[in-house]
């Protein structure tokens, strides 16, 4: 018989719907419940997806063997050490806790008990970044951009905490360097925090990387563009598009795909290539959750651990901090 993960769903607010729809729907994981501290939202997304819905944390790890914690991030820690204490694997959507030391204390916890710790970091398996996987990515500079209209939801944490730090795991695993020095400005508009940053942090390699978030722009924009030697990709993530650019030897590939004429370099004929890989829509929330499952049961490892999950919380505490020095 097909082994099945007993998975539940802490916080079923708007995130926390989604994770326990999909849990609904992933063939080896068997959902058992949710539990949210309003009674009602529990109930009614239990009965949505014909689920249980807990009056406790205590009584849903019970019953389960990993859960999903989907609260707001201020109370990351106290539900995740409680679910960890139990033995539960824990899925953490981002960022994995308030601070460092709450992560490194989650990490040494998960560590004791041999559980897994896997933070939401969902932009790592966008499908518009698969195509990468072919190519030899060595960055030299990164430019992103995450722009969005203003929403109440997320508004408990800075922008930084809230949407640049995507940015900053994903630029944290194409660079796979220390962070040398950061430079970073931002300021106040419709919150008490900060909701427009830019950042620029430069890596022990001499990776250069450069990002700006808003949560106050009229149009949601997504979108990376990664320079290196002989290759220019540019990712739109809204939209699922990829471009490649690359200088080739002449010779080298489809005469379709000719952006230039050749161009004599080190006595070589070369030429600037264009290429559009195909994208294959996926819902990369469920591939996410999908892998958690997979993870628990020792059949994959987690796409973003709790490692990498801390790394990128660090470098967003040390921009927005950045960021409050100069706004005093």
């Amino acid at each position: 018989m097909k082994q099945k993960t007993k998975i539940g769903v802490v916080g079923v607010g708007h995130l926390g719907t989604h994770h326990t729809k999909h849990y609904s729907n992933i063939s080896n994981a068997e959902l058992m419940g949710v539990y949210d501290i309003d009674a009602n939202k529990s109930n009614e997304v239990a009965k949505r997806y014909k689920t249980s819905a807990f009056a406790s944390l205590d009584a849903l790890l019970e019953k389960t063997d990993a859960v999903s914690v989907v609260t707001p991030t201020e109370h990351h820690k106290l539900v995740a050490e409680a679910c960890i204490a139990k033995g539960k694997h824990v899925f953490i959507e981002k960022p994995i806790s308030q601070t460092v030391d709450e992560a490194e204390a989650l990490i040494n916890l998960a560590q004791k008990k041999n559980v897994i710790i896997q933070v939401g970091h969902i932009e790592r398996i966008n499908p518009a970044l698969l195509p990468l996987r072919n190519l030899d990515v060595k960055p030299k500079y990164i430019e992103v951009q995450r722009l969005a209209p203003y929403m109440s939801r997320g508004t408990d944490v800075p922008v930084v905490l809230d949407l640049m730090i995507h940015d900053i795991d994903l630029i944290l695993a194409f660079t796979n360097s220390q962070v040398k020095t950061i430079q970073a400005d931002g300021v106040s508009i419709m919150t008490n925090s900060v909701d427009i940053a830019n950042a620029r942090i430069e890596f022990e390699n001499g990776v250069v990387a450069n990002i700006t978030s808003s949560r106050v722009a009229k149009d949601r924009v997504r979108k990376i563009k990664v320079f290196q030697q002989d290759l220019y990709i540019t990712i739109d993530f809204l939209i699922g598009l990829t471009e490649v650019y690359r200088v080739m030897d002449a010779d080298q590939t489809d005469p379709s795909a000719i952006m230039s004429a050749p161009i004599v370099s080190n006595g070589k004929h070369r030429q600037i290539f264009y290429e559009k890989p195909k994208i294959k829509k996926q819902d990369a929330l469920r591939l996410e959750l999908q892998n958690f499952i997979d993870a628990t049961q020792g059949k994959a490892t987690p796409i973003v651990d709790g490692v990498a999950g801390k790394n990128a919380l660090d470098v967003a505490i040390q921009i927005h901090n950045k960021i409050l020095e100069g706004l005093h």
